[in-house]
């Protein structure tokens, strides 16, 4: 009796799931759309079950699918692990790296990182996509994925990168024009910059007053804004505030260069937002994998500078870590 599971299938079957499809399959593996579907036979035929459910565009993985793709990634990984440490990959990492963020961050801030990144490790293959939403931890589509909070799903690994403090800002033309916030309930008189970013509930803006250490417990407050401009970029809200169309809650590190030449100014500095800190997310499979670990020791070490750069008190929780 044969081997019901031979390892060569590991890997077919990952890269067929990966690429969502036969013939994507068959370009990414260098073969034919009927050699593809032919081999999947073959392995659906030694497990004794349906692996994959096919369609005439896509294929699903059937209960039994899951199992064999769990392990068969779990496998791998144990094997390029083994891999880095007898032959020293370690110190050169290579292959293929997918990387997801969101819109803005990803175009303004993960970006530039990456191109830093590979001209440091030339072997790698990254592979950035960027997207409105985190995508689920089940999407196959990305190793690691950059994003704002902890993650509710307790089957990924999350390391913290940075903290992210937001402040709000307009213009000294609009601030000339409507005046000044000095509590967060005078926002409902102005027109507010909407950004729809992720699972955040939309035009909700929550503040928590700043307080000593002797003035006890602080009070929060929550404001239903609103205007007559809304994005899901960042880059272009920011750009709506500096041509002074309204009033602005955006991350610090996205207008303090603004702030300090004047052009946008900080108002109800005595409020904070609730903090979004940046983390990297990836799957449990992913917990050893070097190409990986290369990269958000040097995302890391990049926004770590960066915050250190802009102040004191940009660099609070740098040291911080979490999984």
């Amino acid at each position: 009796m044969g081997k019901v599971i031979q390892p060569a299938d590991l890997g077919f079957f990952s890269t067929l799931v990966q690429c969502g499809s036969l013939t994507a399959a068959a370009r990414e593996l260098g073969i034919t759309t009927p050699a593809v579907s032919k081999r999947l036979t073959q392995i659906e035929a030694r497990v004794g079950t349906a692996l994959v459910t096919r369609t005439t565009r896509r294929m699903g993985l059937t209960p039994e699918g899951e199992v064999y793709l769990e392990n068969a990634r779990k496998i791998l990984g144990e094997i390029e692990d083994m891999e880095h440490q007898l032959v020293g990959l370690k110190e050169a990492p290579q292959g293929t790296l997918r990387v997801n963020t969101t819109l803005g961050f990803g175009r303004t801030h993960i970006a530039p990182l990456l191109s830093q990144f590979v001209r440091k490790h030339p072997k790698l293959d990254v592979q950035l996509q960027l997207s409105v939403n985190p995508p689920p931890l089940s999407d196959d589509s990305f190793d690691v994925c950059f994003r704002f909070g902890h993650p509710p799903d307790s089957r990924a690994i999350a390391r913290f990168i940075a903290h992210h403090r937001r402040i709000v800002v307009a213009s000294p033309a609009y601030l000339k024009k409507h005046g000044t916030p000095v509590a967060p309930r005078d926002l409902v008189r102005h027109n507010c910059i909407g950004i729809r970013q992720g699972n955040e509930a939309y035009g909700q803006w929550r503040f928590t007053a700043v307080r000593g250490p002797r003035t006890g417990a602080a009070n929060s407050e929550t404001v239903k804004v609103r205007g007559n401009l809304t994005t899901n970029d960042g880059g272009i809200a920011v750009n709506w505030a500096l041509e002074g169309h309204g009033v602005l809650l955006r991350a610090e590190w996205d207008v303090e260069r603004y702030v300090s030449t004047g052009r946008l100014v900080q108002v109800l500095a005595g409020y904070a937002s609730p903090e979004a800190d940046i983390y990297a997310v990836f799957g449990q499979q992913h917990r050893s994998n070097v190409r990986i670990r290369a990269l958000l020791d040097f995302v890391t070490e990049a926004f770590h500078a960066e915050q250190h750069k802009s102040g004191p008190g940009a660099a609070t929780g740098a040291h911080k870590t979490a999984q």
